[in-house]
């Protein structure tokens, strides 16, 4: 079973990929982009570095949010008007999650995304890195 997390983003503040490697590293995450990581272009699976491992990665696409919220005014209120999605999607895998996780806080961080999970409401901040800090250290079986 996938799940998927939605990253309402302005489509004019979609990050291109030395904007966004740049947000991960100020974030202090080891994960790195694939070198042909390109915005909009890209979908389907898209591979990262992470903690020098390569092959954790996520299923990307880029719609806009109509197409993705449709009719559902409470999921559409999630976006707060931002008129784009970034969906991530992820099967279990502990290091691809660690790979969602990175990426959704520095979308939220520097670009202004609202990030949810399969429709949840957003978690601020804050409660999204030390998430993300933990699922680490479980991805890396750690306590």
């Amino acid at each position: 079973m996938s799940n998927t997390q939605y990253a309402f983003i302005d489509k004019a503040r979609v990050p291109d990929r030395a904007a966004l490697q740049s947000s991960i590293d100020a974030l202090g995450f080891d994960l790195k982009l694939h070198p042909e990581f390109s915005p909009f272009s890209n979908s389907g699976f898209l591979p990262f570095v992470l903690n020098g491992e390569e092959g954790p990665g996520f299923e990307i696409f880029y719609e806009p949010t109509d197409d993705v919220v449709g009719g559902d005014k409470l999921f559409r209120a999630l976006a707060d008007g931002r008129d784009h999605c970034i969906g991530m999607s992820w099967r279990g895998d502990m290091k691809d999650l660690a790979c969602v996780m990175i990426v959704s806080c520095a979308l939220t961080k520097d670009f202004g995304a609202i990030v949810s999970f399969e429709g949840d409401d957003p978690e601020p901040l804050d409660d999204m890195l030390e998430a993300t800090r933990e699922i680490i250290r479980d991805a890396e079986g750690g306590e």
